[in-house]
């Protein structure tokens, strides 16, 4: 097909993707794909400039690293994520990740919607099981989804009969004002406590408050270029805060010997490492871990000299702690039986821990001077957790373990299915691929925001990846024969921005989010906000500046290097023509990359797109025909991983779905909510006209993605014990019992006991979230998944 014919296809409103390539990435094993290498810089700020040295970041990379025994480090980072001791009052990363990686919790898990531009975001509103429910402490029931009703489920122009801003997401801390902490003793930190949240209250008692958006699951979550729903934990790792490069102030402390000073504060550049920026975000985050004004020097204060987990079961035969724990075969014990000091001794190169005296590293008022191991915690912290969560990789699905014929298809052979299931299993899969859900989530991780790994995968290196008995060799039909991947611009180049048809226009978009219809983007617009600096979290809103010649805006590694022939949708090309869609030769363009003096027209999907405007030319379309530089990033957010998907409930950034079923009827009826900025692909979906047993397949294709090690806790998803927040307890007239250890004005808690598990796992399987909802009739068609 030559350049107009494709153009002509685009401008008809078919999405070229669905057109000239087949159905796109295929699920593929993730079996022997190895996780993103972590790499980098430590920059040191010299004349205004930041002054590059490469580090090398663990032992096997080379002497004098950053890491110095990976396996003590992953110790330090499992203690510190299951540790409630590192939240103000009770709170671990765990407690919202603690089933499957996500949050099962079905009580006091509600908030109104704090997202949102529109006033029904500051107050509670009514879920669908009647007028009384919703808001603090309410127990979620069956029938408060999906939290957007429709008279015909499959079919938006029915009706809509219920619509709320309401998000179900996860109960995290009381919050108040951070005043100290201390070293040895307490769960809690000291804080003032003494006013109520003006909005997570009941009469006159402070309850627990809910985040803003949905937990997700943090397994396989390290293949992610970013994470968080809006992306805002950056690729890049700067060593104290979420946003990369971003952070002029970030930095750690080093201590050298040939200074008169012995510490200096740098700036660390590692790449691939965006689950330690998302470990910076929560225990400062007074809806998640934490007291208002808490720095992590005080978190490294509070904990450095203490047992880890030294209020919490450790099971003998814990993976990773085990070895270190005091339990014995049938006497579990709490903690470890060393220090979270000792451990990061252990684990990281003494530059950035061995300096004793207190130095230059500040400290809150009345309290003692930091000293350089507490001034480098949040370091030692988020590498800690980047190395934990980089081994809770679940590659033993049904789809992993699969036989796959002459075209890496799976077969669901070798699995001990029966012939019917097997048929069925085989119609979900055609439905999903048909239906273009691939074109979203792709690849290995079944998501495109695994970017580097889906592109390396492409490289033609002689390497393999998946089980011994179905081996797929990289190169460009890895993840489906004939170029599949280039159905979503993908490449052996990662590029982080790409161009396609959106709701009738084309717009740039930053490649693994999307704009679904989920609901109204002014109730949280997602992708669209910005940074604490006023910079905007989308990578496509950055290239538009660096197309514009602004390049001080261009704030994040890669924007300026994005290859614009591997848009789906042109930006410029090579002709006399001219066009409000595209820029051409008229207009002013010029080679892609000319401006670095390299080229960027090698192994392109389409070579003829090889062109941007010029600077002049952009600044022209600004002015005049912005849309031209259109981007879709109002209530865009990052495509979640499908794997472990049965168990990960509830969907979506808002928790407005409970179901799998409630999930491909919001497909079926091409989203809830139609805007400027929902993606094509969701309106292309034909669902709602396929059978409900075909609907019923589609489900239990995506049952296959279920690891038995996620089901069953089996290492290395085993963990310590854990007392999770579940609401408070209830006084009988519709209020809570106040009283809290904490402060009086403030709610008992009532907890959900999670006990630990060691490597072989647990005996009964955990459960979906709709499971947790209440009880099930035996003629629902749910019961069956609910039973143990």
């Amino acid at each position: 097909m030559n350049l107009i014919g494709k153009l002509m296809l685009g401008v008809g409103g078919l999405l070229l993707s669905q057109v000239s390539f087949s159905h796109g990435p295929q699920p593929m094993p993730l079996q022997g794909v190895p996780v993103p290498h972590v790499q980098g810089f430590l920059q040191e700020k010299q004349s205004n400039t930041w002054v590059n040295t490469a580090v090398n970041f663990l032992p096997e990379d080379g002497a004098d690293s950053i890491v110095i025994d990976k396996q003590k480090a992953i110790a330090l980072g499992k203690a510190l994520f299951w540790d409630v001791n590192v939240g103000s009052d009770g709170m671990s990363c765990g407690s919202c990740h603690f089933h499957a990686g996500a949050d099962a919790r079905t009580k006091n898990q509600i908030n109104p919607g704090l997202k949102s531009s529109n006033a029904s975001g500051q107050t509670f509103q009514p879920l669908p099981s009647g007028a009384l429910s919703g808001g603090p402490n309410y127990q979620l029931t069956q029938t408060d989804f999906p939290t957007y009703k429709f008279n015909d489920p499959l079919n938006k122009a029915s009706g809509l009969t219920f619509a709320t801003d309401d998000v179900v997401s996860s109960a995290g801390t009381f919050s108040g004002d951070f005043t100290g902490v201390s070293k040895f003793v307490g769960s809690s930190d000291q804080c003032n406590r003494a006013v109520n949240d003006p909005i997570f209250h009941l009469d006159s008692t402070g309850t627990r408050r809910v985040e803003p958006r949905n937990a997700p699951t943090v397994f396989n979550a390290v293949f992610n270029h970013r994470n968080f729903w809006d992306g805002r934990a950056n690729n890049i790792y700067n060593g104290s805060s979420p946003w990369g490069d971003r952070d002029e102030n970030a930095g750690v402390w080093v201590k050298t010997a040939s200074k008169v000073q012995p510490v200096k504060k740098n700036r660390l550049h590692l790449e691939n490492a965006s689950l330690a920026s998302l470990a910076m975000g929560p225990p400062l985050n007074d809806a998640e871990m934490a007291c208002r004004q808490r720095t992590w020097p005080e978190i490294g204060r509070k904990l450095l000299l203490r047992q880890p987990l030294q209020n919490q079961k450790v099971h003998n035969e814990d993976s990773v702690l085990g070895p270190i724990s005091l339990s014995s075969a049938g006497n579990l014990k709490p903690g470890l039986n060393t220090t979270y000091k000792q451990l990061v001794m252990q684990s990281f190169n003494p530059k950035f821990w061995s300096y004793a005296s207190t130095g230059p590293f500040g400290s809150r008022p009345g309290q003692p001077p930091y000293n350089q191991i507490e001034a480098n915690f949040s370091m030692f912290f988020g590498i800690a957790l980047q190395l934990y969560q980089s081994t809770l990789i679940s590659d033993q699905a049904p789809v992993d373990l699969t036989q796959r014929d002459a075209f890496n298809i799976p077969t669901w052979q070798g699995l001990g299915y029966s012939s019917d299931k097997v048929a069925r299993i085989a119609d979900g899969f055609n439905i999903f691929t048909n239906n273009h859900c691939n074109l979203c989530h792709a690849g290995p991780l079944l998501t495109s925001a695994a970017i580097s790994t889906n592109s390396a995968l492409l490289e033609e290196n002689g390497k393999f990846f998946g089980p011994s008995y179905a081996q797929v060799p990289y190169g460009p039909d890895a993840l489906g024969l004939d170029n599949a991947t280039h159905a979503i611009g993908v490449t052996k180049h990662p590029s982080l921005v790409n161009r396609d048809l959106m709701s009738g226009v084309f717009r740039m978009y930053d490649l693994g989010f999307a704009n679904t219809g989920v609901n109204d983007p002014n109730a949280d617009i997602g992708l669209g906000a910005n940074d604490d600096f006023g910079n905007p979290l989308s990578f496509a809103k950055q290239y538009v500046q660096y197309l514009l010649g602004a390049y001080a805006n261009v704030k994040d590694p890669g924007v300026n290097q994005v290859r614009a022939c591997d848009f789906i949708i042109a930006l410029a090309y090579e002709s006399n023509s001219t066009s409000s869609a595209y820029f051409t030769t008229p207009n002013g363009i010029q080679a892609d990359g000319s401006r670095e003096g390299v080229a960027r027209d090698q192994d392109c999907v389409t070579p003829e797109y090889a062109f941007i405007p010029t600077v002049a030319a952009a600044n022209t379309a600004q002015a005049n025909t912005p849309g031209k530089l259109g981007t879709v990033t109002s209530g865009v957010f990052k495509i979640p991983t499908l794997r472990n998907i049965e168990l990960t409930g509830p969907y979506m950034h808002n928790g407005s779905m409970s179901t799998l079923k409630q999930v491909i009827e919001f497909y079926s009826r091409k989203g809830n909510f139609d805007s400027t900025n929902k993606h094509q692909f969701v309106n292309n979906i034909s669902l709602a006209s396929a059978s409900e047993t075909a609907r019923a397949n589609l489900i239990e294709f995506l049952e296959t993605l279920t690891d038995d090690r996620v089901r069953y806790e089996k290492a290395p998803f085993d963990h310590p014990e854990l007392k999770v927040p579940h609401g408070h307890t209830e006084n009988g007239s519709g209020g809570v019992v106040d009283g809290n250890s904490l402060s009086a004005n403030l709610a008992l808690d009532d907890y959900l006991e999670v006990p630990a598990v060691g490597a072989n796992g647990r005996t009964n399987k955990l459960l979906p979230f709709h499971c947790q909802l209440g009880p099930i009739a035996q003629s629902d068609p749910l019961y069956s998944s609910c039973q143990p």
